[in-house]
């Protein structure tokens, strides 16, 4: 299983899991990313971070951290 950070630029992923504890999986879930979403990922900024997607029809910025807790294929 791959996560959305290793995830390359152009690539449309569903996701499978989230991990994390408390309010960190909180605030992704709260952004949209839940356990099916398709997510689109944009761009990747020149040292990598922060990773720009499209999920449910609106863009959104993740750090590494939390790009690294989503579980896709």
């Amino acid at each position: 299983m791959q996560t959305l950070k290793e995830v390359p630029v152009g690539s449309t992923v569903t996701v499978v899991k989230l991990n994390g504890t408390g309010a960190v999986k909180r605030r992704i879930m709260d952004m949209g990313i839940t356990k099916g979403a398709q997510i689109y990922v944009r761009k990747v900024a020149p040292l990598g971070d922060p990773v720009e997607v499209t999920v449910r029809g609106y863009e959104l910025s993740l750090r590494k951290e939390d790009a690294q807790m989503i579980e896709v294929q």
